[in-house]
């Protein structure tokens, strides 16, 4: 069980940093209120893919 919640944090994670990192190169410049709302946004979307993945693997 605790295997598979280290795989999920781990994949959200991943999914996060991607994300972040993709917004933080598309984005001009950027204050610390946009990072964060920028990071908040990414973790949502990290969520939803991989729900989205786990749909899919159905």
């Amino acid at each position: 069980m605790a295997r598979g919640i280290v795989g999920a944090v781990a994949e959200v994670l991943a999914w996060w940093a991607g994300l972040t990192a993709v917004w933080a190169v598309l984005i001009s410049r950027a204050d610390t209120l946009e990072l964060a709302v920028g990071a908040g946004a990414a973790l949502l979307a990290a969520w939803a893919a991989r729900g989205a993945r786990r749909a899919a693997a159905r």
